[in-house]
């Protein structure tokens, strides 16, 4: 399922996924990268939403002094979000101050010498912040829903491709077959009911070429 969020987005979606994902990891450099992602995460959504487009952010406008101030340094972000939340009247999930302690937390691990483990009680804070952030800025009713999705999609394992050498062996030997009255390569045919088995066979045709027919020339023209 494709994740459905807008474009200009995506970035800071992206730091949440990473920040989620080494968050779940458990162990204390995972702890660490989870809370510089997540307080990553607020600034660069903060940054994303006042660079954009009028039309990309619901038709609001803001001067470009105003834009400028704000963009100077994360504490300016902040203020930013403090009146954004006042002109639009809704409520503030997390505690300004909290965020702030968070981000002390966060410089620590990132520029400072402490090098300890984040606190759970840290990790809630940064988290919830930063997943609020991104709901208010980029109209995301469902945060949390889409980061789980984006995590089980990562843990997927890949789908299986087939290699291009594999086939033009295996079709050079053995060519088309029809099934149900339509043809098909027989390389398609076994990679899709045995994919162990198109595999051996096709490295066995690959590195002994010999075991092909010795009149098949040009064994790229069989999938031409």
């Amino acid at each position: 399922m494709t994740i459905s969020i807008p474009p200009w987005a995506k970035g800071p979606f992206e730091l949440l996924v990473h920040a989620e994902g080494h968050l779940r990891g458990g162990d204390d450099f995972d702890r660490r990268m989870a809370l510089i992602g997540f307080d990553n995460a607020i600034e660069v959504g903060i940054t994303t939403y006042l660079t954009l487009n009028p039309l990309q952010r619901g038709n609001r406008s803001y001067s470009s002094t105003d834009v400028d101030q704000w963009l100077s340094n994360y504490h300016t972000k902040l203020a930013f979000l403090e009146a954004e939340i006042a002109v639009r009247g809704c409520a503030c999930r997390v505690d300004k101050s909290h965020i702030i302690w968070a981000h002390d937390h966060r410089n620590e691990q990132y520029h400072g010498g402490l090098k300890g483990t984040p606190e759970q009680s840290v990790l809630k804070i940064v988290r919830d912040a930063a997943l609020w952030v991104f709901e208010l800025l980029f109209d995301v009713t469902n945060p949390e829903d889409l980061l789980e999705q984006a995590i089980l999609e990562r843990s997927r394992p890949k789908p299986p491709i087939p290699d291009r050498a594999f086939d033009v062996a295996i079709d050079a030997r053995y060519g088309v077959i029809e099934v149900g009255g339509q043809n098909y390569y027989v390389s398609e045919v076994l990679f899709a009911v045995d994919e162990a088995a198109y595999r051996d066979l096709g490295g066995r045709l690959c590195t002994s070429p010999g075991d092909s027919d010795p009149e098949e020339s040009d064994p790229e023209a069989v999938r031409s």
